[in-house]
């Protein structure tokens, strides 16, 4: 559901194929040719996530999908995907994204820890928002990545 402001949170079972179109063409805007990295942007998760996503005169500038505990890792929950429109960087709309994408994995599975295996180079951008480093950095993709833990759970 959109709400006034532009954000919406729509688990993937209530999403139409044109919304699902929009998401996997930014993503692969972004995570495969900006990034120039090679791999399959659907791995299988998707529908069993929410979607978050703020869309401006229609057009979706930022988006992460939350996963529920045992989706992506063991017993924690998740957030990943989390993308911002090129041409859009520089509003916050990133900062106001992962919030929205803590506080929903907190609402819904409280007792579970929220896992990312971030970029390495957003290190302190996610930190500034509660997660620690609770890993050596590893390759993925090409692309030096970090784990990381919310510090709620700590």
């Amino acid at each position: 559901m959109l709400d006034d402001s532009g954000w919406s949170c729509q688990h993937f079972s209530s999403l139409s194929g044109t919304e699902v179109y929009e998401l996997l063409q930014l993503r692969s805007a972004v995570f495969v040719v900006e990034q120039n990295c090679v791999y399959l942007d659907p791995d299988g998760l998707d529908a069993a996530a929410w979607h978050v996503a703020y869309r401006e005169n229609g057009k979706v500038l930022a988006y992460q999908r939350c996963l529920p505990p045992g989706t992506s890792y063991d017993s924690e929950s998740s957030i990943g995907r989390v993308i911002v429109d090129p041409a859009q960087r520089g509003r916050d709309l990133g900062r106001e994204l992962v919030r929205r994408g803590i506080d929903f994995n907190l609402k819904n599975w409280p007792d579970r820890e929220i896992l990312i295996g971030a970029q390495a180079y957003l290190q302190r951008f996610y930190e500034s928002l509660g997660f620690v480093v609770c890993s050596e950095p590893y390759m993925e993709d090409g692309i030096s990545h970090i784990y990381m833990t919310h510090a709620s759970a700590q």
